[in-house]
This record gives structure tokens, C-alpha cells and sequence, in this order.
């Protein structure tokens, strides 16, 4: 049986293949169609940007792009680490259905649809930048965490997922200078490969942030050009270990400690890349048209972010990177869309990663025939036009041995894979430190079964039932 992939992306099929993927989608009449560019922090925490109040780590940028669009005062990552959450990002759909549970497990299966596979039917030129983490991007050679002879059977690279452009590592690389290992500048092992299997040789000292956005700038731009429908997918490093920050970044933070210095200046570097974009995108005459997202892959790393250079603040949230509890999952989140949203908004909807992909769809006024069923995330459209007043359908987590359900005000928390449940208002207490469970058992027994039927959702796609 073929699979969706190849149905949608094969060469040998070339005009037949796009006529027919189109016939699966639908095709965008009428209005333009918007540019996307999602860009994701690596590691950054609730508390880490000025716009969720943090008062010492300087990011004018994001700051000013929070009040020319929407602020998500509840967006969350699919997971509280990283190569799930990416998955989500991509597909609409809960990682637990396809089997990347966790940083360096499984990769992108061939039968999911990804947000640029979809795009391309539309007539969207597509690129990634940055941390890819779904999968190896070599079989030849070692490289990164997986990546050569011995991690071949997950070899799944952005440029066999939808993406005409790459500029992609595997997985993490230092905030400062990405090919040499901090102190020894030895090569630290990871590269950056590029769409037609190449590493990348050129450009590659100084800023991370700013390496990678000196190639997202020229993708655009040549869009831009030829007028054609752009999505960019920035998935930065930052402020991921190795935690290194520039002299003049550090310098901005010389009164307190090497360690903060070089996380919150490496931080404000990444702040400096995306008022970069947000220039060259108005320059362009792209920018009122274009849907320009930012997040964070999950919360901050560190056990309590007072040791070494994992300086991450989940402000006033319970638990950190690696957890369900608030800290863990609750990230910065951020919208501008000139054309469609006005400057200085704020919602305190739930609304998710897994949300891009129907939302990215439903402003494109297309529907899928032949998606795997179901999707977790929802439309976010109707927030965006100011017409929803709560989240249709709550959020499902699961992580090792945790699992949750956030809906609009109430969730549940269980560490023992469903086997006991705290609950907690997270109106009432955003911090969750009042458990209910034993105050509204019905809330718990209600929310619970709802749970229970999502994660038999989840094992069923597992099993490959979807497809």
C-alpha cells in the first residue's frame, strides 16, 4: 500500500502527484494566502522574555512583537521536551500516535502528513532552519546524537518531509560559535546539513542565532520575489545547552554572574534575530500578510535554575522541562498577523503547538480528505477573529510515566501513569499548589474518562490503525 508521503511527494509522479495531492486538499481560492513562519525557542522558559514579565533579560523584540499582536497567556508544547513537541508543530497530532514519545525516539513516520507537504499542494515553497531533532540526517557518517550507519533506520530528514530549503541539525549545538565544542574548539560533532545532502561550510561562527537566520532571510526574500506563498519553519537553539553568549551580550550583563551573563545574553541575541526577521519582512512588503508565530519547545531546562548556565525561569509556575505540571509545558507564545489581528491583544484560551496545523489549513479555507484521523490540535481562526470564548476541546498530555488534561479552567495531573490524580484550577492557581482531587471527585472522574479515551485514541494510531 502506498504511503501518504509518497502519494504526496513523489518525483516520479511530478505533475500527476501535485494534481492529485491538490485533490486531496482542496486548493485556497480567492483571498491571498499567508505567509507562515513558526519560530521556536529551544529551552526558553514562561518567565525567560520581558512580555511575561521578566525584568533583567532584554528582549525589546519579542516585546514589541507582543504588542503588535497576541499574547498567549496559556499557550503550551505538546510535551515538555523537545523532538515531540516539534513533531505537533508539524502534524496537528499528539506524538504518542507515531512514536516520537521523547528526545531522540523514533522519527517521522512516512505515513504522516506534515505541515510543508501540505503547503507545497498549495503552491508554497518551504524551508527549515535550525534544530530538526525528528529524525537523523545522514547515513553515511556519525553525526549529532544518531546520525550515521548505526541510526539508519531512522533517517528522516526535513528535505524527505515537505521542505524544498534546509539548513538543519539533527539535534542541539552551542549558542555561540554552533561547530566547536565550548573551550577545546574542537568540531563538537554536529553539522549543518543542507536540502541537497551537504554540509554546510560556510557562515558558521558567531551568533547561532543569527547563522541561522542569515539563511532564512534570502529564502524569503527570493519568495518574496517571485511572489510566491512562503512557509519558513526557524526552530532556533537557543538558549539550549551549550549555554555560550558573544562578548558584547555578555557585556550587557556584566553586574551579575559568567553564568546568568551568558544565558541571558544569549537570549537577547535571539531577541535581536527575530526584530531582525520582523524588519526584513516589513521591508519585503510581506509582513501584513504573513502569520509570524514564536514559542518555546517546553520549559526550562534545569532542576531549579540556580546551578550552571541552565538559568530558565518558568515565573511563577510549578516544575520545569521534563514535567506536565505547568512549568514544564507552559511556554511563551506569541502571534502577529497584520492583516488580521490588531496590536495589544491578549487571551487566556488554552491553546497548543498541535494547533498550528488546523489553524495553518483553516485560514488556507482547505480541508483534508485523507488526514489521519483524529487531530488534537483545533483551529485557532475563530480566536484569531475574535469569536472564541473558551477551547472546544481540552489538551491531552502523556510523558513517561505522567499524564494530564488542561481544559479552560480545571486539569488533571497524574506521575503514576493514571493510577492516582491531583486537580487543580488553574485560574484560581496558575502555580498548582492546591490539589482538589479530594474537594470535586466528580470533576476528576469526568476528566479522567476523557483521558482515558484519548490515550486509547493515542495507542490505536500507535498500532497504525490511522493510516
Amino acid at each position: 500500500m502506498i504511503s501518504r508521503r509518497d502519494f504526496l511527494c513523489s518525483v516520479a509522479g511530478g505533475a500527476v502527484a501535485l494534481a492529485l495531492s491538490r485533490d486531496l486538499f482542496g486548493t485556497k481560492k480567492g483571498k491571498d494566502r499567508p505567509n507562515i513562519v513558526l519560530c521556536m525557542a529551544d529551552d526558553m522558559g514562561f518567565g525567560d522574555p520581558g512580555f511575561n514579565g521578566n525584568s533583567i533579560i532584554k528582549t525589546p523584540n519579542l516585546d514589541a512583537m507582543a504588542e503588535a499582536g497576541l499574547r498567549f497567556t496559556r499557550f503550551y508544547s505538546a510535551a515538555p521536551v523537545c523532538s515531540p513537541t516539534r513533531g505537533s508543530c508539524l502534524t496537528g497530532r499528539h506524538p504518542y500516535r507515531y512514536g516520537i514519545t521523547f528526545a531522540n525516539v523514533g522519527h517521522m513516520p512516512q505515513e504522516e502528513i506534515t505541515l510543508a507537504e501540505a503547503l507545497k499542494t498549495q503552491g508554497y515553497t518551504t524551508g527549515h532552519f535550525g534544530k530538526w531533532h525528528l529524525g537523523t540526517l545522514t547515513t553515511k557518517e556519525k553525526d549529532s546524537n544518531r546520525g550515521g550507519p548505526g541510526g539508519a533506520k531512522h533517517y528522516c530528514p526535513p528535505w524527505e518531509n515537505g521542505f524544498d530549503i534546509c539548513f538543519s541539525t539533527e539535534a542541539k549545538v552551542p549558542t555561540w560559535d554552533p561547530m566547536k565544542k565550548p573551550r577545546t574548539n574542537e568540531h563538537y560533532g554536529t553539522y549543518y546539513w543542507t536540502q541537497d545532502r551537504t554540509k554546510a561550510t560556510e557562515n558558521l561562527d558567531g551568533d547561532d542565532s543569527r547563522v541561522i537566520m542569515d539563511r532564512v532571510v534570502p529564502f524569503i526574500r527570493d519568495a518574496a520575489k517571485n511572489k510566491k506563498p512562503f512557509l519558513a519553519v526557524i526552530w532556533f537553539h537557543t538558549p539550549h545547552l551549550p549555554v555560550i553568549a558573544g562578548a558584547q551580550y555578555r557585556k550587557m550583563y556584566s553586574q551579575y554572574t559568567e553564568d546568568q551573563q551568558h544565558y541571558y545574553g544569549c537570549i537577547t541575541a535571539l531577541d535581536e534575530q527575530m526584530g531582525r526577521l520582523r524588519r526584513r519582512l516589513r521591508e519585503l512588503g510581506v509582513a501584513d500578510n504573513t502569520m509570524l508565530w514564536f514559542c518555546s519547545d517546553n520549559g526550562p531546562e534545569g532542576k531549579d535554575g540556580k546551578h550552571g548556565r541552565t538559568r530558565g525561569s518558568a515565573g511563577s509556575l510549578r516544575g520545569r522541562k521534563r514535567s506536565l505540571f505547568e512549568g514544564g509545558v507552559r511556554v511563551p507564545g506569541l502571534l502577529e498577523w497584520p492583516a488580521r489581528i490588531k496590536g495589544g491583544r491578549v487571551t487566556d484560551i488554552p491553546c497548543c503547538t498541535s494547533d498550528y496545523f488546523p489553524t495553518v489549513l483553516d485560514a488556507l479555507g482547505i480541508k483534508i480528505k485523507g488526514q489521519p484521523k483524529p487531530i488534537d490540535g483545533v483551529s485557532l481562526l475563530p480566536l484569531i477573529k475574535g469569536k472564541m470564548e473558551k477551547r472546544p476541546v481540552p489538551i491531552a498530555f502523556e510523558s513517561g510515566s505522567q499524564v494530564s488534561l488542561t481544559d479552560n479552567r480545571y486539569k488533571i495531573y497524574s506521575r503514576n501513569n493514571g493510577k492516582t490524580y491531583m486537580l487543580f484550577d488553574l485560574i484560581e492557581d496558575p502555580g498548582e499548589k492546591k490539589n482538589l482531587a479530594g474537594e470535586k471527585p466528580d470533576i476528576v472522574q469526568s476528566m479522567k474518562a476523557t483521558l482515558q479515551k484519548w490515550r486509547k485514541s493515542c495507542k490505536d494510531s500507535l498500532a497504525g490503525k490511522d493510516y
